[in-house]
């Protein structure tokens, strides 16, 4: 079974290398996050972030997104698919980007063309023609798996091939998962695909590039954002960037009434964003 994601996006619209100020040419838009209700979002304050602190004294891996950065170039995408080998045409990545474009009249409509690989190169969300003034606003959002504290799929996981590492990331051990999708269908952020080849039959997802940070390395994704809108660090370590990141900017999570307890941190997000 397709996740959300899979079913929702939007398969057309091949994109080009763009400045920041071409992509941002979408009508009347802004970077959102100005204003954002108290109720849209888990805000996390100091003290809040000191409750996220897990395993003593040890490292804790976390990913912050500044939204206000993202230009939606795909540039992320690209690196992601390969660095992890997850073929380059198939719709279906471990990050992606999505549009929100918001209209006059309070309607929201959100795409995210072959994952964003390519970029978004027209004002058509959805392959709608939507015209410059009925646009209120638009911005890009990326998103990947959140490395949750309490992570659903690993609770559905009928072999144990879903499993979080000390350190706070879910993997996948491939030799014993079967393919069956629970994880799939559990994970409240759409992060989750089975593999596209049918031989290899295994649920995939964002692991932060383990196999790189482990090795004193950055996720591939981070390395490839121009704009510095993606960074990855020990949330438990006061001297990481990430660390400061949270401290210091209003941060929030996604979906937080799912009570996974994401280690995704984002920055200006609008409170439209889903």
């Amino acid at each position: 079974m397709m996740s959300t994601r899979q079913i929702s996006r939007n398969k057309g619209g091949d994109g080009v290398k763009q400045s920041r100020r071409d992509i941002l040419k979408l009508g009347a838009i802004t970077i959102a996050g100005a204003v954002i209700p108290l109720s849209a979002f888990e805000l996390l304050t100091p003290e809040a972030l000191a409750s996220t602190k897990k395993h003593g004294a040890g490292k804790r891996w976390g990913f912050v997104v500044n939204a206000t950065k993202c230009v939606g170039c795909g540039m992320c995408v690209k690196a992601c698919k390969t660095e992890n080998e997850v073929p380059f045409d198939v719709n279906v990545s471990r990050t992606w980007v999505e549009r929100y474009v918001q209209l006059k009249d309070g309607e929201v409509i959100i795409d995210s063309p072959k994952e964003a690989r390519n970029g978004f190169i027209k004002n058509d969300p959805q392959g709608r023609q939507v015209k410059e003034e009925d646009i209120a606003k638009g911005f890009f959002v990326p998103k990947l798996c959140n490395q949750c504290e309490k992570p659903s799929c690993v609770q559905v996981c009928p072999v144990g091939a879903t499993y979080r590492t000390e350190d706070g990331v879910v993997l996948v051990d491939r030799t014993w998962c079967i393919g069956c999708a629970y994880c799939v269908q559990n994970c409240p952020y759409g992060a989750r695909f089975i593999h596209p080849d049918p031989k290899v039959n295994v649920a995939e997802k964002c692991t932060f590039c383990y196999h790189r940070i482990t090795k004193g390395l950055n996720s591939a994704c981070s390395d490839a954002c121009a704009f510095g809108a993606r960074k990855i660090g020990d949330i438990n370590d006061p001297e990481s960037e990430v660390h400061k990141l949270i401290t210091n900017n209003r941060v929030m999570v996604l979906k937080p009434e799912y009570g996974n307890e994401p280690m995704v941190f984002y920055i200006g997000l609008d409170h439209i964003v889903r």
